[in-house]
């Protein structure tokens, strides 16, 4: 029952509204499935690393230094509300990107985005160190840390993929062009007040 409500755990994280899921939809609704895709790329992708110092302790010894810790906090800060200034900004840009425009917009630029997005997170970090806590407690084993590990990564990127590909349905974009100044602006501003918020908390 421990492990089973550890993956039920996993699940509502991943689902839980945060900046992760504010960078995917921006991208997805403001260029194309495709690029809400690699921004889910990039965030599970980034798991990896929050998994690897919390299996080796790195991630508690910096939770233990204020130093370091806070410089992990404000560069994710600065990062998030650099982007959601962006998204503000560019919000009333034009609605059609031209095949011709997408071709000079790089995959990796989204990639890089949503990787940064959660590596940066200490909050990310804190709930993976306490995460992997249970688990190695639960069972010494490491193939059960690696179980849960590789769980994360893949529910990170089924729910995220899923996102990109729902909000660019046909179904769903005559809809949100209609709004889309304002979900720009939604986003920007949700992306905005999670780095203030995370530059703010202890």
């Amino acid at each position: 029952m421990e492990l089973f409500s550890l993956i039920i755990l996993g699940v509502l994280i991943v689902i839980s509204p945060g900046a992760d899921f504010i960078l995917v939809l921006k991208n997805s609704i403001n260029h194309d499935r495709n690029s809400g895709i690699w921004t889910a790329i990039g965030i599970s992708l980034a798991i990896v690393i929050h998994i690897s110092y919390s299996l080796l302790g790195v991630g508690y010894l910096i939770s233990q230094n204020e130093l370091i810790f806070n410089l992990v906090r404000y560069a994710g800060s600065t990062y998030l509300i650099y982007l959601g200034t962006k998204s503000i900004c560019s919000a009333s840009a034009q609605i059609d990107i031209t095949e011709q425009d997408k071709d000079k917009i790089k995959t990796s630029n989204f990639f890089i985005q949503g990787f940064l997005c959660n590596a940066l997170n200490p909050k990310t970090m804190l709930f993976f160190l306490s995460i992997f806590s249970q688990v190695m407690s639960l069972e010494s084993d490491d193939h059960l840390a690696l179980f849960y590990g590789v769980y994360i990564i893949t529910l990170h990127f089924l729910w995220f993929s899923c996102v990109a590909i729902l909000f660019t349905s046909r179904k769903l974009q005559t809809h949100l062009l209609k709004i889309k100044k304002k979900l720009n602006q939604a986003c920007g501003a949700g992306l905005l007040i999670f780095g203030v918020l995370l530059g703010v908390t202890s």
